[in-house]
């Protein structure tokens, strides 16, 4: 039995998230374990790194399935393709050792956020990116985005319903830019909660509007509050970008 490894492109805008929920759900996995289990004659199930939630986007999701057929790397791409809707698209396909485990193998995930900051709309950016007309205070936000650096409970910026589940996860590198009226939020670590990026997101939308200090991050954290942080930002504007093994 061999194991693959998959390499996915999506744009999550009309599905309910990576996870399949159930029978007449609308998911990534869902879609790709249809096209897989055709191709092999018999059921297919595909893990993924990371449970994207719906209507958010991924430049490289990684996941794998095992086989026993006797097709090639490119012979599974090409057929996976040629199969699955135009929105996800399979970039690379390759044979790992038996024992490699897309979610629990990853060691770091980075998420990219794109904030549209200019008082008129972007027609071609609409579906891919938070529009903000008031112009946001990049230097308070880099300077809140600091305060999430390091391990700690996110309690506070998530809404996982599971109370067994740990809620500490640790953030490695957090990173502002302005790029031609975009604001790009990036941010790398071993893991996130459900609705984490996009809810810590719009907390640093309200520190950019001046509606949080900065400084008050650490409370917020520390508080365990759900409603002490900002709203979620759009989901349209959140995408996967690489994950480490």
């Amino acid at each position: 039995m061999n194991n693959y490894k998959l390499t996915i492109q999506y744009d999550g805008g009309r599905y309910k998230g990576w996870q399949r929920l159930g029978e007449g759900e609308s998911s990534i996995q869902g879609k790709i374990e249809n096209v897989l289990s055709e191709m092999a004659g018999k059921e297919i199930e595909i893990i993924g790194s990371s449970r994207t939630d719906a209507g958010v986007h991924a430049f490289a999701q990684i996941a794998n399935f095992k086989f026993s057929g006797n097709m090639t790397e490119s012979e599974i791409k090409n057929y996976l393709n040629k199969y699955l809707p135009n929105d996800i698209s399979v970039t690379e396909v390759g044979l790992v050792p038996e024992r490699f485990h897309a979610r629990y193998n990853a060691k770091d995930k980075t998420y990219i956020y794109k904030i549209w900051n200019e008082s008129h709309t972007n027609p071609f950016m609409r579906k891919y990116s938070m529009h903000v007309e008031e112009k946001l205070n990049i230097v308070n936000m880099k300077k809140a985005c600091q305060y999430f650096i390091g391990e700690h409970d996110f309690t506070t910026f998530s809404n996982a319903k599971s109370k067994k589940k740990s809620m500490v996860r640790e953030i490695y590198s957090f990173d502002i830019e302005e790029i031609a009226g975009f604001i790009q939020i990036r941010v790398r670590g071993n893991g996130f909660l459900y609705n984490m990026v996009r809810k810590i997101v719009g907390t640093l939308i309200e520190v950019g509007l001046g509606k949080i200090n900065a400084e008050s991050i650490p409370s917020i954290l520390d508080s365990k509050e759900r409603n002490q942080a900002g709203f979620p930002a759009e989901p349209g504007g959140l995408y996967l970008e690489k994950i480490e093994f």
